[in-house]
């Protein structure tokens, strides 16, 4: 009898350790679940909060009624302004003021003097990657203001705006045809508007349609309107489309722009290919991911 109660008060005390040993697992595994939701829900929020630093502001309007020249606000880059440099000294004064953003982060200590970013240390190789970076930002710069120093109208004063804002003209590609769609707020003497059109990289427009020659384009009254025009004489490439808005006068106002990538069949197919190749990968990547552990790391 008393081997029989030993083994009975031992195989409960078995039992009992076994019950502690699993409920000490399901806490370590909730507190697992529950540090990886807090960390997504984190992750969501700084992601959310970095897009809507990027959302356009306000009501979009074909029209801005503050008008000021994009190149009036100068850009600045180590205190002086990028229009007094060369293009050598733009770029080294980009890199100077990137180097020294790394430097910065690269620098900082928690309370305990442990550093937060060390790996941020530049190499000379980053350097040479820094500089090829800042040498094609300067450039790309360089190359929109002269091309912008063409342009006459409203956009002549806020076509930086439009392209922050995301207003202005909208084009829509369909079966390699392009459709063109701009709204105005209001129209003061306005007799209509002219489509114009010409390769990426040349500077020359040619007219594709005008209000004298098709109705659709005519004015809409004082209080605008939206328009749209459909381009079915395009051929594959990049075009640069631009509209312009003409008065009783005669006067031309350049109004919106927009830059439009017209495919052609083997281009069109072989994005679907490398799309579903893509979403194939992914797939694959999660299902080995799930074989490869499917506890989870538990």
């Amino acid at each position: 009898r008393q081997s029989t109660a030993t083994d009975q008060r031992s195989g409960k005390v078995s039992k009992g350790i076994v019950r502690c040993y699993t409920t000490s697992s399901f806490k370590n595994r909730h507190q697992r679940i529950r540090m990886k939701v807090v960390i997504s829900v984190v992750a969501t929020i700084a992601c959310a909060s970095m897009a809507s630093a990027f959302a356009p502001v306000g009501v979009p309007k074909a029209f801005l009624t503050k008008n000021v020249h994009f190149m009036s606000s100068e850009e600045m880059v180590g205190g002086k302004s990028v229009d007094d440099m060369s293009l050598e000294e733009e770029v080294e004064a980009l890199v100077e003021e990137e180097k020294a953003k790394v430097e910065r982060a690269s620098n900082l200590r928690n309370e305990k003097g442990v550093d937060y970013a060390p790996w941020m240390n530049i190499s000379p190789d980053d350097e040479v990657k820094i500089r090829q970076i800042m040498k094609e930002k300067a450039e790309a710069r360089r190359r929109r203001q002269e091309q912008e120093r063409s342009v006459t109208g409203n956009l002549y004063y806020d076509s930086q705006a439009q392209e922050l804002s995301g207003t202005g003209l909208k084009s829509k590609i369909i079966d390699g045809q392009v459709e063109l769609e701009w709204a105005t707020s209001e129209e003061q003497s306005t007799k209509g508007f002219i489509v114009k059109r010409r390769p990426a990289k040349t500077d020359e427009f040619s007219v594709v349609a005008s209000y004298e020659d098709w109705g659709p384009l005519l004015t809409k009254g004082p209080e605008g309107g939206i328009y749209r025009y459909f381009d079915s004489t395009v051929s594959p490439g990049g075009w640069v489309y631009r509209i312009a808005e003409c008065d009783v006068n005669g006067n031309q106002n350049d109004i919106c722009q927009c830059l439009v990538e017209v495919q052609t069949e083997d281009e069109q197919r072989n994005a679907v290919i490398a799309a579903v190749g893509i979403a194939a990968f992914g797939i694959i990547a999660v299902v080995g991911g799930i074989l490869l552990d499917p506890l989870n790391g538990y």
